[in-house]
């Protein structure tokens, strides 16, 4: 079993942890993701994502630097198992030597602070993939409303519509995820290419703005893009079972036969949002994945299907954009 997943917050804890005095290992570490537990999960490919919190620091381009930086210092400490790929080139060379790769992506467009400049310097460091917004509004668009009502009337400004042209000439993957309704209709308008959500689910399954109806599913699809799904019981519950903040195996996999139903089967990726999420989690860490993959079986995917899911349709994806 081999796995890509879009999204996690491990360098954002590691950051935080080294800030504390308190550094930790990406090699081995109590959190949801190391390397020790990305092989025992069957690891090809993790998204890394640079998350800066806009309410947590005055100077969103800096701490981002900080962030890539302690990045590259964990891939050189451990370029015996892991090393960063910029190119599908690239991450060929790793799979083909045994070696797992590392796609540094950003968590917030405003690291840019609405400068063009500002998101080539990032390409250059590395990035190859940005969420437009967090969950506050910035420079470039509105994101999903914070009181738990899609935003449907507010999209991307004009700012936005230029850092998806600037993104697309560069070779950046633009993320829609915790984008609003009406910005990822901007975006399925302006861009010229597919794109991703890279942590998002259907909200037909939970009511959250964080989430996508079937409308976007589909049309995500259908632009080529892929939606990673996401394992945070927020996104998967609308209300917890038992109230317990459980995020359930099969719950993941129910939002996966409703995506596939919608989008079909070649929309659907990993996006497990490790390291962000809180509360009960069954699938626990990285080392979990195959669980995950014999819950899907049982629920009828065949073993081409979830090799889909698990890998190939994001390295379809990278294939073609990177």
């Amino acid at each position: 079993m081999r796995a890509a997943d879009m999204h996690c917050d491990t360098i954002g804890a590691l950051y935080e942890a080294e800030r504390k005095g308190e550094p930790l290992s990406l090699r081995e570490n109590g959190l949801q993701i190391d390397l020790n537990k990305m092989q025992e999960g069957g690891y090809l490919l993790q998204n890394f994502a640079m998350f800066v919190n806009l309410n947590e620091t005055e100077r969103p381009f800096e701490t981002c630097v900080k962030m890539i930086d302690l990045f590259y210092r964990e891939m050189e400490k451990n370029r015996d198992r892991i090393r960063p790929v910029t190119s599908w080139k690239e991450m060929e060379e790793n799979r083909k030597q045994g070696i797992m790769s590392a796609l540094l992506t950003l968590e917030e467009g405003e690291v840019c602070q609405g400068d063009p400049a500002l998101l080539r310097i990032l390409y250059r460091l590395g990035a190859r993939m940005m969420t437009l917004t967090w969950n506050y509004e910035n420079s470039l668009a509105f994101p999903g409303r914070e009181d738990g009502m899609p935003e449907t009337e507010k999209g991307l400004k004009e700012k936005g519509f230029e850092m998806v042209e600037e993104m697309e000439r560069l070779g950046m993957i633009v993320d829609v995820a915790h984008l609003s309704d009406k910005g990822i209709r901007d975006v399925l308008q302006a861009a010229k290419k597919p794109f991703a959500a890279s942590h998002s689910n259907a909200r037909s399954l939970a009511f959250h703005p964080r989430n996508l109806p079937d409308d976007l599913i589909r049309a995500i699809g259908e632009k080529g893009g892929v939606i990673g799904v996401n394992y945070y019981w927020r996104f998967l519950e609308e209300i917890p079972e038992e109230g317990r903040k459980l995020s359930r195996i099969l719950r993941v996999v129910e939002h996966m036969k409703h995506m596939k139903n919608v989008g079909g089967i070649e929309c659907i990726g990993l996006g497990s949002d490790f390291d962000g999420i809180s509360g009960e989690v069954e699938l626990e860490s990285a080392a979990g994945l195959p669980r995950l993959a014999a819950a899907m079986k049982k629920e009828g995917f065949t073993e081409t299907e979830i090799d889909a899911v698990f890998y190939k349709n994001v390295y379809r994806l990278y294939r073609e954009l990177l």
